[in-house]
């Protein structure tokens, strides 16, 4: 199968990560088409996976702009279009990642006669997009789209309530594998070393530093939990949040938590840094779509504290495979921060019970063949 794949993003985020996994089975065939250069292209060369910068200038259309700023980016779209036309007419589909490259490949599939895939990794709402954009991303949809694949129950009923079409949508979780996460324990030691923190619980937050990923809120719960207790924050801004990396800072010094707060950046592989964690935390103030991180977590044997909304509450059952508290609700927070400190048997048992579910649930190798299954549906059509 040969397939085009389109992705806006240089930098590996959750998407990015998830397209590297789906695209593998297929690197012999397929080409993946960046909109930007940067270290995802870097990563995909190492797994051999065929990849081209397709643009050289920015698009410079965010998920809250409104149609006149839209408008003028069509410029720099126009000769990124004719790329992608071109590069698919010995394609058997066009398989759009992102946003952007549901535009620009839903128009280069009508001009080629090719087949449409859009991946939905966001959930499509007023908190994460302008109402212009949540217009143009289902208008496009529904029209080109021969298939929606939604990354949760949570992605497909937000894309639905937007306006989306339920009939070509699909619900395909993220895929892991599992043995890259076991057989790491001698990193542990290293980690916690390069770390300074030996003899504390150790919190571990992992995601883009974002507003609405919620670092603040870690902070504030932090500053009701015991001493004894630190935490590393493991991301970098992405997507011009610069500012709020730097409140972030001013709030540690501000509240005297300068020797419990490391900031890490971007790592290029968490698994080390996740496995030196005493619990890891995923703090989202708006519904997460799918979330990533409370995954590796479970297969990298870390108890998970998450906000309860979005597709996070379809990966974790409360005192089952984690605990999930209110979004946004540093008190609550802090009580299953300190509750799992103190009670190492139940976090223990909850562990057990979280990687045997990951490892089954979310394995690449089933969630590959369901996406195959798909695909291969909509080219015999």
């Amino acid at each position: 199968m040969k397939i085009l794949f389109l992705d806006q993003s240089g930098k590996p985020g959750g998407a990015e990560l998830c397209l590297l996994d789906i695209a593998k089975p297929y690197r012999d065939s397929c080409l993946i088409g960046l909109f930007a250069d940067g270290s995802f292209r870097h990563l995909l060369e190492q797994h051999n996976i065929p990849v081209e910068v397709l643009a050289t200038d920015p698009i410079a259309v965010r998920k809250e702009s409104n149609l006149a700023q839209g408008l003028k980016s069509f410029g720099n779209l126009a000769p990124l279009i004719a790329k992608v036309v071109h590069l698919s007419r010995d394609r058997d589909l066009i398989y759009a990642n992102t946003q952007k490259a549901l535009v620009v490949g839903a128009i280069a599939s009508f001009i080629a006669r090719r087949p449409l895939v859009y991946h939905l990794h966001d959930i499509i709402s007023p908190e994460h997009f302008s109402q212009t954009n949540i217009r143009i991303i289902v208008t496009l949809a529904n029209r080109f789209a021969s298939l929606v694949i939604a990354n949760s129950q949570a992605t497909q009923a937000a894309f639905i309530a937007a306006g989306g079409r339920g009939d070509i949508t699909q619900v395909v979780y993220n895929g892991f594998t599992p043995e890259f996460y076991k057989n790491r324990d001698a990193d542990i030691a290293q980690a916690k070393q390069r770390l300074g923190m030996n003899g504390r619980f150790l919190v571990g937050q992992f995601s883009r530093l974002s507003p609405w990923k919620g670092q603040h809120i870690l902070l504030q719960a932090l500053k009701r939990c015991p001493e004894d207790v630190a935490a590393i924050l493991v991301g970098d801004a992405l997507f011009g949040e610069e500012d709020y990396v730097k409140d972030l800072h001013e709030k540690v010094a501000a509240m005297g938590l300068e020797n419990r707060v490391k900031f890490l950046g971007f790592q290029s592989d968490i698994v080390p840094l996740m496995k030196a964690c005493d619990l890891v935390v995923h703090t989202s103030t708006a519904p997460e779509p799918f979330g990533r991180v409370i995954v590796e977590a479970m297969l990298c044997k870390r108890p998970v504290v998450a906000a309860k909304a979005g597709g996070a509450m379809e990966l974790i059952a409360t005192n089952k495979t984690g605990w999930l508290v209110p979004p946004g609700d540093a008190i609550a927070l802090a009580d299953a921060i300190v509750a799992c400190r103190d009670r190492p048997e139940n976090a223990a048992t909850i562990v057990r019970n979280a990687e045997i579910e990951a490892s089954e649930r979310f394995n690449l190798t089933s969630i590959n063949k369901q996406i195959l299954q798909l695909l291969s549906g909509i080219i015999k059509n």
